[in-house]
């Protein structure tokens, strides 16, 4: 995608042995770069969200485990950064498969073939990525089209922030949106403010203002009443981790948004890259972790003074605790279909396994 004129992507090798990416804690106020030069500043920024989004969390901990070989090549480093990494987020699936991934093809090589094979791996792994998302976008567009009016634009609900910011270019969720405006299909998206730490007011407003698509930036609760005076057509969501069944963890709030469309027949959709889905699992609610997060992204709030200054203020009363459930599971019988790389299929066992065979 396009920042100010300059084609970006979200984690790039600089050359010198690190890795780059977007401080996207810093954004909407300051677009900045960071970066990596160890597993443990990938873990880092992981952990306190520099990077986030599924795809780009799996992303970045293969480009650790690369670091962590190019440094000392050992079984013993391996471990460590696989171990290191994996804990920093539970919810997400991309980032297991990530590591997993790494850790079967890089183990089986001698140690002195490993870190270019690391770094390669990673490479794969972005480009995935980003053809995946492309291809979402692609199945995706055709919804969005079906939905063209004559008279005004397509409207779309989404939640959280599953632009290419959270993956490393394109998008999941957005990925249509960006499709569909670049092809001429007047579209506007209901960008869900997504309290606590404002991904849709902050990140997704951000890159839709960049590219040009027509937003407007909603308190989360706005979008049940939005939906029941016919101002949604459609909702697209993205995911962290889907199960074989078709439940999907997102974003905290996701599944209110769910409850709302089915109760105003607005379709609800769930962009899905398969690195996303846990064959293994079969019942969200019972098995997907969810993150429970610092309290104080609950009391507090940074944003921008109108002096200019980046300040951090208390919302609460002083002593008053607060709970931070990161993500939420909406069952498959609320989500209307699943857009994946491979097609658009039902939320469901024989949906999946129609698309993906290879998993029967």
């Amino acid at each position: 995608m396009r920042v100010d004129g300059k084609l970006m992507r979200t984690i790039w090798p600089t050359g010198r042995g690190t890795v780059g990416i977007i401080d996207q804690t810093r954004l909407p106020f300051e677009f900045a770069e960071a970066e990596l030069k160890s597993p443990d500043d990938a873990a880092h920024m992981i952990k306190s969200m520099l990077v986030r989004g599924a795809p780009l969390i799996g992303a970045t901990a293969a480009y650790g485990v690369a670091l962590a070989v190019s440094a000392d090549p050992s079984d013993a480093s391996l471990n460590r950064a696989i171990d290191a990494l994996a804990r920093t987020r539970p919810t997400a699936t991309n980032l297991r498969w990530a590591l997993q991934r790494c850790d079967r093809e890089i183990r089986q090589l001698k140690p002195a073939a490993r870190a270019e094979a690391a770094w390669q791996l990673a490479a794969l792994i972005c480009e995935e990525d980003v053809a995946i998302n492309r291809a979402i976008g692609r199945h995706g567009l055709e919804l969005i089209r079906a939905g063209n009016k004559p008279d005004r634009p397509v409207n779309v609900l989404t939640h959280c922030n599953a632009g290419w910011l959270a993956t490393v270019d394109f998008g999941t969720a957005l990925a249509p949106v960006y499709a569909a405006h670049d092809s001429g299909i007047a579209v506007h998206v209901w960008v869900d403010e997504t309290r606590p730490r404002n991904q849709g007011a902050s990140l997704t407003a951000w890159e839709l203002a960049k590219h040009g698509v027509p937003h407007t930036i909603i308190v989360d609760n706005v979008g049940g009443h939005l939906m029941q005076h016919g101002m949604v057509d459609l909702c697209i969501v993205g995911t962290d981790r889907t199960t074989a069944t078709g439940d999907v963890a997102n974003k905290i709030g996701t599944y209110l948004k769910a409850l709302a469309a089915r109760d105003n027949n607005v379709p609800f959709y769930v962009a899905l890259p398969s690195p996303s889905i846990d064959w293994n699992l079969t019942n969200g609610i019972a098995g997907i972790p969810i993150e429970q997060r610092d309290a104080s992204e609950v009391t507090r709030m940074t944003g921008r003074t109108s002096e200019g200054r980046i300040e951090t203020i208390c919302l609460s009363p002083e002593g008053s605790p607060a709970a931070n459930y990161a993500f939420d599971v909406t069952p498959a019988r609320l989500v209307t279909a699943l857009i994946t790389e491979r097609g658009i299929c039902p939320a469901s066992r024989d949906g999946l396994r129609s698309l993906f065979p290879e998993h029967v």
